[in-house]
């Protein structure tokens, strides 16, 4: 099989076919396998018998009837191509977030990932942040209130722990923003200011007038 890709997803995938084929050929379109792959990760490929690394390398084409058959790659430096046997071919070079529909409504990165926290309220959209009496919070987007977690957001590091981490902290934002703007308003048990022209009735009701203060009492499923 053939792998595409120089970070840490094509050396995992790499490592766990490796135990299952005969050959895993790692294409990797830059010049060191350690550029974008950690550390660890590279010792076990470079150790592996089953794994071929092949460096400045692009695949050009794929070939097959009904299934894959090869793989045609090239030498980014010496133009010479060739083809490699493979039934398949794996690629993790990256992954393009879905937010064309949120364009109109939260900054996004070059890349159309979610802009959030500084980054975020450097490019909302003018006298958004002003009219809080606070700043944008580190997941927090462009539109207070609205946050974004996991590999859609622009910097994040793309893992699933990363991920559930993340999503853990955007409800702990959630409810500081909430508790933000529910700040200064009645708490349980407070009584609510009466509308203008009348009058709170004692209980805390505002729609109800001072005449109003003896509620209607349900005894035996009768009214009195």
């Amino acid at each position: 099989v053939a792998v595409v890709g120089g970070g840490n997803s094509a050396g995992q995938a790499s490592l766990f076919l490796a135990e299952r084929v005969p050959r895993v050929h790692l294409l990797i379109r830059g010049a060191s396998l350690g550029a974008g792959m950690s550390r660890y990760l590279v010792d076990q490929i470079e150790r592996h018998p089953r794994v071929n690394v092949a460096l400045d390398t692009e695949v050009r084409e794929v070939r097959g009837d009904d299934t894959l058959r090869s793989v045609v790659v090239e030498h980014i430096r010496t133009k010479e191509r060739r083809a490699l046997d493979a039934c398949s071919l794996f690629v993790f070079i990256g992954a393009k977030p879905c937010t064309d529909w949120l364009s109109d409504v939260l900054a996004l990165d070059d890349e159309g990932f979610v802009l959030t926290g500084a980054e975020a309220e450097a490019r909302a959209a003018p006298g958004v942040w002003e009219s809080q009496s606070r700043g944008c919070l580190r997941l927090e987007t462009s539109l207070p209130g609205v946050f974004a977690a996991g590999d859609v957001r622009s910097g994040s590091v793309k893992r699933v722990a990363s991920a559930a981490g993340e999503g853990a902290m955007a409800v702990h934002h959630v409810h500081d923003h909430l508790g933000h703007t529910t700040a200064g308003l009645p708490g349980p048990g407070d009584d609510l200011p009466a509308p203008s022209g009348r009058s709170a009735a004692p209980g805390g009701d505002p729609h109800a007038s001072a005449t109003d203060a003896h509620p209607l009492h349900m005894t035996g499923g009768e009214g009195r």
